[in-house]
């Protein structure tokens, strides 16, 4: 295929643009989202045009032409794929349309004109009161695009505010302001019929700024063109439940300014989400689409998604009405399902329950969507006994978290597995995979190989810290303090201080900061460490067994700070360890870290 069937470019004027997206011709998806640039940002784009200075390139994505029930043919949509933000930014400045903001509160931003500005001045600003009062100042540029605006009696009025000016400057700076309505912009149209992944190549090869469009952006702007089967409505369904995942309070909001949408069969369904402050699962719309795609479809690969909206028929390669009705019925089925509020409230609690209660603790949102889309998958199944969906779902999670099964291509091994689910039943495939990648090897060389790093974030590290919390672990020389209440309130701290260690020759950073180094601390706890070495505060810690007197931490039962030691892994050693022991420490805790994640991840 050469160029001129992938793409043809023409220069398009603003007005035939504008024109366009009022008619209907071109749909622009985010219109119906948060506009994003601050008002100097429209400033400068109408400065910008003013002066001829060049502004980038649309790009159009037509909709195939899709094949009717009737046997007629419908044309498709075109799709403002890139450009959205400069077309509303003209559209607010110019037209005097209203956008919405970040709180999804529909405001205009008005572009003032100072038409008589000399070289150095300011010729536009975005509208403040200052400039309503102003004389000289035309404070919305918009009045000065209507069809009904007369310039004889706008300058007539003008010039009795402003006695002494020139009536053919006046003329000229208002003329030249409405010429950008004829200035040219760029457009790139893209053929119908590219898949995904030449779209996407000829988006970043164009876009300046190297912006990277995913299949869930064109996947949204199809939903959101779409006015024959509610993809439109759907859209705001998803967009609003992720806002409110985030912002619980935005629901007084919604619920006295979107109507139309609190009529909607969706409104009831995130209802809910206004007393939900649980923030372990704050989907986006990415992954939203996803879950609901995957145990819908039974595809991994959110480009399917995109040909399905469109109604492709992958057999004949052609596109038909029907694949399109039912794509957008089967896509609204997924959205709902995941937006329950029992199944997402389980989901959430299964994770919360296996020990992941607190964000930082998530490595891979790719790895969560896959397991609420197994929850979804499982509960779906009326053969699943319900009551080995939560653990199942709970293995599954920690599995991929410590095989980083969905880092790299995941969409592929989503697919993959789908399918491997989809023909074999879970409980079969899940054995399958058990045995092959949670070997003995695994767990006794692999992941005592994987705790070897100083990313605090690994999600090795994290698991362990999942493990210690679903075991109500205390932390460590604590008889009161859970590992669990100090993740959001504590830090992890140096067993083996950093200051020690590099005054003893151990500088090496990726060195003193080894996750297998690191325990969470009570403040209290830390404090009566100080500078201590790791031998004496911790023979200090021994002896108050016997004495009861508290030094260090609050333990005061041998039989207490063994079984403290044990389930923090520290090794029974440490009384005696040096400097010199370091290495020796690392090693021999991070076996012991990986016996605790193997005996957690088989008792869940």
């Amino acid at each position: 295929m050469n160029n001129s069937q992938k793409y043809f470019i023409e220069q398009k004027t603003i007005e035939f643009v504008l024109g366009s997206i009022n008619s209907g011709e071109i749909a622009i998806p985010e219109i119906q989202r948060p506009f994003v640039w601050k008002g100097r940002q429209v400033r400068d784009l109408i400065d910008s045009l003013y002066n001829g200075y060049p502004t980038g390139y649309l790009i159009i994505w037509q909709n195939p032409d899709v094949k009717l029930k009737n046997g007629g043919s419908s044309m498709g949509k075109k799709i403002l794929i890139d450009g959205q933000q400069r077309v509303t930014a003209l559209m607010t400045a110019i037209s005097g349309r209203p956008v919405l903001n970040e709180n999804y509160e529909e405001k205009q931003i008005a572009i003032a004109f100072n038409p008589l500005a000399e070289s150095d001045d300011e010729c536009f600003a975005v509208k403040t009161p200052a400039h309503e009062k102003s004389s000289f100042w035309i404070p919305d540029i918009s009045v000065l695009f209507r069809s009904d605006f007369k310039l004889f009696d706008f300058m007539k009025e003008y010039l009795e505010k402003n006695p002494g000016i020139s009536q053919e400057e006046l003329y000229n700076s208002i003329y030249n302001l409405q010429q950008i309505k004829n200035c040219a912009i760029g457009t790139i149209f893209l053929a119908s019929d590219l898949d995904i992944s030449e779209v996407t190549e000829i988006f970043v090869r164009i876009n300046s700024q190297g912006k990277r469009l995913n299949e869930a952006d064109f996947a949204m702007s199809k939903i959101a063109a779409d006015e024959r089967f509610g993809g439109n409505m759907l859209r705001k369904a998803i967009d609003y439940f992720c806002h409110l995942a985030v912002d619980p309070a935005f629901y007084g909001q919604l619920s006295s300014k979107d109507h139309e949408f609190m009529a909607s069969e969706y409104a009831d369904k995130l209802k809910w989400l206004k007393d939900d402050y649980e923030n372990i699962y704050d989907p986006d719309y990415n992954d939203m689409l996803r879950v609901s795609f995957m145990h819908q479809f039974g595809r991994g690969k959110l480009g399917d998604l995109v040909s399905l909206l469109s109604g492709r028929d992958f057999i004949e390669r052609t596109f038909k009405e029907e694949i399109a009705q039912e794509s957008f019925e089967k896509l609204t089925a997924g959205v709902i399902n995941f937006m329950n509020k029992y199944t997402f409230e389980q989901f959430v609690l299964a994770i919360k329950s296996a020990g992941f209660i607190n964000p930082k603790q998530l490595n891979s949102k790719m790895t969560l969507d896959f397991a609420y889309t197994l929850y979804l998958l499982l509960n779906s199944d009326k053969e699943f006994p319900k009551v080995e969906i939560k653990p199942c779902v709970q293995k599954w999670f920690i599995l991929s978290t410590l095989t980083g099964r969905y880092i790299g291509s995941p969409e592929s091994q989503m697919d993959r597995d789908l399918r491997a689910i989809a023909a074999k039943g879970f409980m079969a495939f899940f054995k399958e995979v058990e045995e092959a990648e949670l070997s003995d090897t695994f767990w006794e060389v692999g992941l005592v190989q994987n705790l070897e790093t100083s990313a605090i974030s690994s999600p090795y590290f994290n698991t362990f810290i999942a493990a210690q919390v679903h075991g109500s672990d205390r932390s460590l020389l604590s008889n009161s303090a859970k590992v669990a209440d100090l993740l959001s309130a504590g830090d992890v701290h140096h067993i083996f201080p950093k200051e020690f260690l590099k005054k003893n020759g151990i500088d090496d950073k990726s060195m003193y900061n080894q996750v297998a180094n690191y325990a969470y601390l009570d403040t209290g706890v830390n404090i009566s460490i100080g500078k201590q070495t790791p031998q004496d505060y911790f023979t200090a810690a021994l002896n108050q067994c016997a004495t009861k007197e508290l030094k260090v931490g609050t333990i005061t039962e041998n039989a207490a700070l063994r079984e403290n030691l044990a389930v923090n892994c520290i090794p029974a050693d440490i009384f005696t360890m040096t400097a010199d022991d370091y290495e020796k420490f690392l090693k021999e805790r991070r076996i012991l870290m990986a016996k605790k994640i193997k005996e957690y991840y088989n008792n869940l």
